[in-house]
């Protein structure tokens, strides 16, 4: 064999290899190929976890979290956005992920698939099926997978928590310790910080992370999102806007008001009588960022 073929031959063994090197590092990091939205709720389905996390899945439940594509009252937001607007179509047939852009933090995991899907998920959305609409939420592998490292995809049959955990039952068998996890920019991924220019037309929602970073810290505020919201280990996140009660017992701890009441008589003249009353009411904001927002 001539140089030539051995030159040709080590290239292409050097391919070879590279593609092999390329393909196992996306199989390593990535999840299986989402083909349907029956698939997508089947993957992400937080059930599995609840056979030995019942009461933190509980909790979970009761969470804006499970049902991140519904307001109050188990209304579907987003039907609004595909009926009229920018975001809008004339059938579920023409939807795209471009359609979807509300999905980068009411439901990630679907910029992870394909039009198709899209489309499936339009037709649900049309319909108000609230049954499927409700199994597709921000779960546990969309925190503890997903969204819980920073500059490097999650590792394949891994999650990510506040503790490690060598051996772990079920697909996922271990649990590695994030830092980013306990960081407020791991909850800023999707409570906003400024414009998403990635999309058409750019759009902007919850900007809390931003008013916490340009207005709570340089305030010298030291507290983390988890600090307020997850008191110990509890899932819930408050507010639970659903439940009226203890969300008017929170903003009256994070808005305390006082008020003042100075009643006086005005004199204007001799057997004149005018009664007044000065009200001075002082609300103040220990919230950690702006109220309301998202």
């Amino acid at each position: 064999m001539n140089k030539g073929h051995l030159a040709k031959a080590g290239l292409s063994a050097l391919t070879l290899g590279l593609m092999v090197l390329m393909t196992m590092g996306a199989s390593a990091g990535s999840p299986p190929a989402i083909q349907s939205l029956a698939q997508l709720v089947e993957h992400y389905d937080s059930a599995r976890c609840a056979e030995c996390h019942e009461e933190i899945h509980q909790q979970w439940s009761r969470s804006h979290h499970a049902r991140s594509l519904m307001g109050l009252n188990n209304f579907s937001f987003m039907s609004k956005y595909l009926k009229k607007g920018p975001l809008s179509v004339k059938s579920p047939g023409e939807a795209t992920l471009a359609n979807f852009s509300c999905a980068k933090c009411h439901l990630p995991q679907l910029l992870d698939t394909n039009d198709q899907v899209a489309k499936e998920l339009a037709e649900v959305i049309r319909r108000d099926d609230k049954t499927v609409i409700a199994k597709l939420n921000i779960g546990c592998l969309v925190c503890h997978q997903d969204k819980a490292v920073a500059h490097h995809k999650p590792a394949s049959g891994v999650l990510y928590g506040g503790r490690e955990v060598k051996e772990h039952e079920g697909a996922f068998k271990q649990v590695r310790k994030s830092r980013f996890m306990s960081s407020p920019a791991f909850c800023g991924q999707c409570h906003g910080l400024g414009p998403n220019f990635e999309f058409t037309p750019p759009i902007q929602c919850a900007t809390l992370y931003g008013s916490y970073l340009h207005a709570y810290v340089p305030g010298g505020g030291s507290q983390t999102c988890l600090d307020c919201h997850k008191q110990g280990s509890d899932h819930t996140f408050a507010p639970d806007f659903s439940d009226k009660a203890a969300t008017g017992k929170l903003y009256a701890r994070a808005l305390p008001m006082s008020v003042e009441v100075l009643p006086y008589t005005f004199h204007p003249g001799h057997g004149e009588n005018h009664p007044r009353v000065v009200v001075t009411a002082s609300i103040r904001n220990l919230a950690g960022h702006r109220l309301p927002d998202g």
